[in-house]
């Protein structure tokens, strides 16, 4: 088309300037003679021809450059709205008029690989900024594109409680904690069908450039009167899929009990699953004996057996992309969100006693001093002898059988305890990190409100299956290193040199010298531990050395597990409920010829990416479960104000103090401003507020009274009034005027450092 004073066809130009607006390419007067060859006189025409088209409507500006009507910009603000059937993210343009621009393109989001550090990952319901290009892969998707940057949840879409006014409209009460009792008006015809008291999702906009926000109702997500309303906030404002597809439902359905077939026959071998007395899926079964090889006198052979979900859900399925998309279940203390569907985990992969079931096991030798001499994987088929809880698997050892437990106690219960007594042997000569984190469980009455909170018991039962469990996940690990087959790792990387730098600091306070000789070891970290074991330093101690620590994630790259002192880690043991796990089974079959329904060559180049994606929905569901465990005891609490309680300083910002209360392990704020009449300043190395002129000091892990001023259940949080005084110290002096100190409220919780992860644990 390159033709001197020639014009191209105004086809011929709008073709152009779509084509290279979708490679991202700039595309002007300047661009469009170079590529043409246009020169001269003939410019001057093109420039008349340019302005027809944009008459017509066939192209637009955008400042100096053009583009086709219709065509999406090379960097675009778009609302992510869902998954498309293989899990990827979609999204569509935040501004686009239709009925000027044609149907609103879709937009598919790909995640990289290796997410740039602080990069957020988004999810359903995110405002994104988008680097787009035409989508090449031909699936219906108008554009591809590529995230640059994830704005704020609450600029894209908030949800809230939707409170009719009278005359129509109403306002929105966010749940978010940084929008606490800041309500948004809802004009009169953008509530939708939404009835008072209605949890929504709404969209914000501006009336004007300067305006006021104001909502929009785009979706109605339920009434907070109804059942499992609690959970159901955090479900709708994390984006957790909660409903399963009819296409997966009908797989699930479809799917067919496993027979022996090419499996191993393991039904005379007396497995027995141990596991929450609530549980309503066992996906683990363990047995041990004696070994009677003479040469290993005093060692062991255990079997692990864990539910073959690979049998049922094949790579590919609409199973598989709706586990992908999961990632893992979520355990609220109202209901389960599982990973797959009740067909799959409740039924055909539940290892229920005296009945067949396909399974994916490893039969590991012990040293009598607890070391793993050698290791099998099989792919069997089994029959469970018992079902029984930790509660009474312990009882039983403890000399109370009952009618299930007493006669398996001699064949099957002491030598499982035996067995676990030799593998602690190595265990504690391996020296994993060693914290004092009690665990706790809320228990709701009959409407499903918090009837209390209890601290359960750690029973050597649950040290049993933890330690078996671990010595499997070892095994798979070093089972596909061994056969060159790519796997997920469980990765926990050992602590930064500024964490470190950080507890040297706070050690020294103490009068404590950080002194770490070569390889930085988990042991390091339980001598000192251990040295401040029943001083009033204890609490500060293993919180700063909590939060010295990494946070273990998925990957495609060993490094190493820093916290359980492993160098070859995976996690294998829980295929129902985590779709790595599901991974390494696939991987497992792959490497050992077990079967068609290994792990597919063409899945081994994304698991890095599925690594991320895994990663992050496990960071989500704690979230979820976390935030859903304020809500209901900050509801729980609602009618106790005024009323005092002891618990522990549990974190420290500028802003002021996180309290963790003993008896319920709920979180409450007490503002800085309200400390006292001093002007208390933070000292991040003291991890503590110290008054300027008094140097009173309020530091992590002291002890506390405290009287709860303000609940607010929906956002989850609370707010204290500090009755304790402070420890003495010596004043600083001031550094200089000191600002007016602002009205602190609830959601100013969110100000200063990220908030603390609740230790409070939902169990099955």
């Amino acid at each position: 088309m390159k033709g001197g004073d020639r014009l191209p066809s105004k086809e011929a130009l709008v073709a152009f300037i779509k084509s290279e607006g979708e490679l991202g390419n700039k595309v002007g007067k300047r661009e469009i003679a170079r590529a043409f060859s246009i020169k001269g006189d003939a410019r001057i025409a093109l420039k008349a021809m340019l302005k027809d088209l944009q008459k017509d409507g066939a192209v637009k500006s955008r400042g100096k450059s053009l583009a086709k009507t219709g065509a999406l910009p090379p960097v675009v603000l778009a609302d992510i709205t869902g998954r498309d059937r293989d899990g990827e993210f979609t999204a569509v343009p935040v501004e686009w008029d239709e009925e000027d621009l044609g149907p609103t393109p879709r937009i598919h989001v790909h995640l990289p690989r290796k997410p740039k550090p602080g990069l957020k990952v988004p999810g359903v319901g995110d405002r994104v900024l988008l680097r787009v290009n035409a989508d090449r892969e031909g699936d219906g998707t108008a554009y591809a594109g590529r995230v640059v940057k994830v704005l704020d949840r609450a600029q894209a879409q908030v949800i809230g409680v939707f409170r009719a006014v009278p005359g129509g409209g109403g306002r929105l009460a966010p749940v978010d904690k940084k929008s606490l009792g800041r309500e948004i008006p809802i004009p009169p015809g953008d509530e939708k069908d939404a009835a008072d008291g209605d949890l929504v999702a709404v969209s914000l906009t501006k009336i004007g450039r300067f305006g006021a926000t104001v909502a929009k109702v785009r979706e109605k997500l339920g009434s907070l009167k109804s059942e499992k309303a609690i959970s159901m906030v955090a479900i709708h404002t994390h984006g957790i899929p909660h409903e399963f597809p009819q296409a997966v439902l009908d797989e699930a359905e479809q799917a067919r009990p496993a027979t022996l077939g090419e499996r191993e026959d393991w039904r005379d071998i007396p497995l027995i699953t141990i596991d929450p007395a609530d549980a309503k899926d066992h996906d683990d079964a363990v047995h041990a004996e004696p070994d009677d090889d003479p040469k290993n006198e005093g060692g062991f052979v255990v079997h692990v057996a864990i539910a073959d979900v690979a049998a049922y859900v094949r790579a590919g399925s609409a199973l598989d992309r709706e586990a992908l998309v999961r990632g893992n279940s979520v355990y609220f203390p109202d209901r389960v969100v599982p990973m797959l569907p009740e067909r799959i985990s409740n039924d055909l992969c539940s290892l229920r006693p005296q009945e067949d079931r396909p399974a994916m096991a490893v039969r590991m030798v012990l040293a009598a001093d607890g070391r793993k001499l050698r290791h099998s994987f099989h792919r069997v088929l089994m029959r469970s002898a018992a079902k029984l809880s930790y509660q009474q698997a312990q009882a039983a050892i403890d000399g109370r059988p009952d009618e299930t437990t007493a006669p398996l106690l001699e064949p099957v219960l002491k030598p499982l305890w035996d067995a676990y007594r030799c593998a602690t042997r190595a265990r504690n000569e391996r020296g994993p990190l060693e914290l004092d984190l009690p665990e706790r469980k809320i228990i709701l009455n009959k409407d499903g409100g918090v009837d209390r909170v209890v601290v359960p018991p750690r029973l050597d039962a649950h040290k049993l299956i933890e330690e078996f469990m671990i010595l499997a996940n070892v095994a798979a690990a070093e089972t596909l290193e061994q056969k060159k087959t790519p796997l997920l790792y469980r990765a926990h990387d050992e602590p930064t040199l500024e964490k470190m730098r950080g507890l040297g600091e706070v050690l020294a306070s103490i009068g404590i010298k950080l002194t770490a000789q070569g390889a930085l070891r988990p042991e390091f970290f339980n001598r000192i531990l251990k040295r401040v074991e029943g001083s009033e330093h204890q609490p500060l101690i293993n919180e700063v050395v909590l939060r010295s620590q990494a946070q273990a994630e998925y990957t495609a790259e060993n490094y190493g597990h820093f916290g359980l002192n492993l160098r070859k880690y995976a996690h294998f043991t829980s295929p129902i409920r985590r779709y790595a796990d599901l991974i390494v089974h696939r991987a497992l079959i792959r490497a050992l010829h077990a079967g068609r329904d290994g792990l597919p060559d063409g899945v081994i180049p994304d698991l890095p990416e599925i690594a991320a994606k895994i990663s992050a929905a496990e960071r989500r569901a704690m979230a979820a479960e976390r935030e859903t465990v304020d809500r209901l005891i900050a509801h729980h609490l609602v009618d106790q104000i005024g009323a005092e309680f002891t618990g522990r300083v549990a974190g420290v910002t500028r802003s002021g103090l996180f309290v963790k209360l003993a008896d319920t392990g709920a979180d409450g704020f007490v503002p800085a401003a309200t400390l006292g009449a001093d002007y208390y300043r933070y000292d991040e190395a003291l991890h503590a507020l110290v008054g300027d002129r008094s140097g009173e000091t309020y530091r992590l892990g002291d002890e506390v009274r405290v009287k709860l001023v303000e609940a607010a259940p929906l956002a989850g949080a609370l707010r204290f009034e500090m009755l304790s005084e402070g420890r003495e110290g010596s004043a600083r002096g001031r550094r200089g005027r000191s600002a007016p100190r602002p009205t602190v409220r609830v959601a100013d919780r969110a100000e200063g450092a990220p908030r603390r992860k609740s230790r409070v644990k939902v169990r099955r």
